[in-house]
C-alpha cells in the first residue's frame, strides 16, 4: 500500500492511498484523481519523507516565532502605525502545513456532519424554509439552492439561513 501526499493547483492538500505507484500514475493519467475540495483533476504528488525521531537537543529548537502586532496608537521603528491589535503566530513551514491540514480536515468533518444531519430540498429551498418557519412542515434542518435575493428575503422574514459553499467533498465520503 502506498500513501502519497497530493495537492491541486489551489494548494488543497490531501492523501491518496494506492496499491502501487503504477496504480497512482494510472489513475492520474485517466483523470480519476480529483481534489476533494475543488474537484480539480490537476493533481501533483507532494514531497514526503518518513517520520524521523528528533534528538533531545532539537526539542529545544523553536518551531514557531510569536509576534505581537502593535496597537493602532503605537508605531514600530519604521514609523508605520499598526492597524490591528492582538497576538499572531508566525509558523515554520512544517508547522504551517500541519496546521493547515488540521484546519482543512476539521472544516471538512464539520461540513460533512452538517450535510448528514440536513435534508437536501434542492431548488425548493426557499419554499420549504418558509413552510418550516410558518409551521406548515415539520421542523428540521434543510439545505438546497436559492438566489441571493431570495436568501435575503428569507432573512427579512426572520428565517435564519446561511450561505455555504457546495464543494465536491461534501457530497460523499472520501474513500
Amino acid at each position: 500500500m502506498k500513501v502519497y501526499n497530493l495537492a491541486c493547483p489551489l494548494d488543497h492538500r490531501f492523501e491518496g492511498w494506492f496499491a502501487s505507484e503504477e496504480d497512482c500514475l494510472a489513475q492520474q493519467d485517466k483523470g480519476m484523481l480529483a481534489c476533494p475540495i475543488c474537484d480539480s483533476t490537476e493533481i501533483t504528488r507532494m514531497p514526503s519523507a518518513p517520520h524521523i525521531a528528533k534528538s533531545s537537543s532539537s526539542k529545544d529548537a523553536p518551531t514557531s516565532t510569536e509576534l505581537t502586532v502593535a496597537s493602532p496608537a503605537t508605531t514600530d521603528n519604521s514609523g508605520v502605525s499598526g492597524g490591528l491589535t492582538g497576538d499572531v503566530v508566525a509558523l515554520t513551514g512544517s508547522d504551517h502545513s500541519q496546521l493547515e491540514a488540521q484546519v482543512q480536515a476539521a472544516f471538512l468533518k464539520g461540513m460533512r456532519e452538517l450535510m448528514g444531519r440536513s435534508e437536501d430540498v434542492g431548488s425548493s429551498f426557499a419554499e420549504e424554509a418558509r413552510k418550516i418557519h410558518y409551521k406548515e412542515s415539520p421542523e428540521r434542518s434543510i439545505r438546497g439552492q436559492t438566489t441571493l435575493d431570495e436568501a435575503e428575503a428569507l432573512r427579512e422574514e426572520g428565517i435564519e439561513v446561511m450561505a455555504m459553499p457546495m464543494m465536491p467533498a461534501f457530497k460523499n465520503t472520501l474513500q
